[in-house]
């Protein structure tokens, strides 16, 4: 059986870094993890290719070459995939898909030929069989949240490893939090699904056979859905192998808030080789926190829990959202305020949307709110449901968020907030790599002399050289971030 497993393109988004990724000659900033794990649940007798759109042209003829093609895609994934599935019927190759978009929204596929839904390791074997036996069904799906120990190993040799600027990798699934509006819960569950610390680090040791060194990003939507676990297992074993091996991997995660009530926990990822992690803080907002029942972030100074973060050696990004029904013209003001005062540099600030099969949506659609598709791009200046203030008053407040907090003057102000409050893990290993050494002499001309602002940006690298000189490579790499967001809201 010949298989091309197919990545779709990702629009251009917050996430995508495309602008940023040009400094250090990276095609994407992350793999198709989910099509790999599939890869490696495929009979090993089948002959396999890859092509991921984000970094190769897919062509005509690698879609003759195959028996089947294999996708997958998540919501922003919509118009990539259905034309990935308009090509496949006219050159007659039949398509099986999964992933978030077809399990959420399986009806508004019928030209697939199989559906693969829900988790894979439940529902893959149960076609892989039926094809075998010559009476492969149209849809596979499950209610189980199965156990995730016996997940093979992906099949990253499949990849053109060095067009990407992290390696992800996966430690657990669901999350113990239930926040209205995400569509975790419902797609993994709220009890945290683990691999082994065995079955983990013979991943990262496939990753070093295979020479990646640099960024790995841990996708668990919550890393610390199991302290216990984690503090137990996993973290002395992971602490153990990156000295071993001299720190090969720089690790970034996400995680809730409560991260940073645990010392010991934030104290062995650091020692373990964390350097980054996404925090979902949401909103100042304490009702709207209570609205969407955001009960971890309830009752603390948000500022505070982040600085006690980046003191500790962790780079803090997290997600901000506007539009909850609690929310007033003032959440505006006080979302640019709490950005700024924390030195979250990377913010990702979005108006509230509702995913298909969410609590939310399932509440909207009985308020008769829903008004279109969501379409996945948090950061587009669009909702799919009317909000309480109003469309107009929420699109230009949210607006104005953007476009303050990503002008050249506050972004550059927030990085030196972040840069004071940041401290150095000392068991960082200072490595720079090549591609990072021509980002450097990148940024030299492209934000130094070329473009507008380049005041903003000599100030930022005497500074940083000057009063944080270990911070210098971390200030250059936030600069270059900021290219790529600016260019992301000037396309509102």
């Amino acid at each position: 059986m010949k298989i091309l497993l197919v990545n779709p393109k990702t629009p251009e988004t917050f996430w995508s870094f495309s602008s940023s990724l040009k400094f250090v000659s990276k095609k994407s900033s992350e793999i198709p993890l989910g099509l790999l794990t599939v890869a490696a649940m495929l009979p090993v007798e089948w002959n396999l290719r890859f092509i991921d759109e984000n970094v190769s042209q897919l062509k005509d003829k690698d879609i003759l070459w195959s028996d089947y093609v294999f996708s997958t895609a998540m919501s922003v994934h919509r118009q990539s995939l259905n034309r990935l599935i308009d090509k496949c019927k006219l050159l007659d190759r039949k398509i099986v898909t999964g992933g978030p978009l077809v399990t959420t929204e399986p009806e508004n596929f019928s030209n697939v030929d199989h559906l693969i839904l829900n988790e894979s390791e439940t529902t893959l074997p149960l076609f892989l069989a039926d094809l075998k036996a010559g009476h492969a069904k149209r849809i596979y799906s499950t209610d189980i949240f199965p156990g995730i120990a016996s997940a093979p190993v992906p099949r990253w040799d499949l990849l053109e490893m060095n067009k990407y600027a992290t390696i992800n990798i996966q430690y657990s699934r669901g999350c113990p939090n239930d926040c209205e509006f995400c569509s975790v819960t419902m797609l993994n569950g709220r009890r945290c699904r683990t691999k082994s610390k065995e079955q983990f680090i013979a991943e990262l040791n496939r990753l070093y056979e295979l020479k990646w060194r640099g960024h790995v990003f841990i996708v668990d939507d919550n890393f610390i859905g199991n302290k216990y676990k984690l503090k137990q297992e996993l973290l002395p074993s992971l602490i153990e192998w990156s000295e071993e091996k001299k720190y090969p991997f720089k690790f970034t995660t996400e995680a809730s808030i409560d991260l940073a009530d645990d010392e010991i926990l934030m104290d062995m990822m650091i020692n373990a080789g964390f350097y980054s992690v996404f925090v979902g803080i949401e909103t100042p907002n304490n009702n709207s926190l209570s609205e969407c029942n955001k009960l971890q972030n309830l009752g603390r100074d948000i500022s505070d829990s982040v600085k006690i973060m980046q003191n500790k050696g962790f780079v803090v990004s997290a997600g901000f959202i506007v539009g909850f029904d609690n929310d007033t013209t003032s959440i505006f003001d006080e979302q640019i305020n709490l950005i700024q005062k924390s030195g979250i540099v990377t913010a990702m600030v979005g108006m509230l949307n509702a995913p298909i099969g969410t609590k939310l949506y399932n509440r909207l659609i009985k308020e008769n709110r829903i008004v279109n598709q969501f379409n996945g791009d948090n950061v587009d200046g669009t909702t799919n449901f009317t909000p309480t203030m109003g469309l107009q008053p929420l699109k230009t407040g949210y607006n104005k968020i953007l476009s303050s907090i990503y002008s050249q003057k506050q972004y550059y102000k927030r990085i030196k907030t972040f840069l004071n409050n940041y401290s150095v893990p000392k068991k960082v290993i200072q490595r720079i790599s090549f591609s990072e050494f021509k980002a450097l002499f990148k940024s030299f001309w492209y934000l130094g002399i070329r473009l507008k602002g380049r005041k903003f940006y000599w100030n930022l690298l005497f500074e940083s050289l000057f009063r944080y000189p270990r911070k210098l490579p971390l200030a250059i790499t936030l600069a270059i971030y900021g290219v790529h967001f600016r260019k992301i809201i000037q396309n509102l």
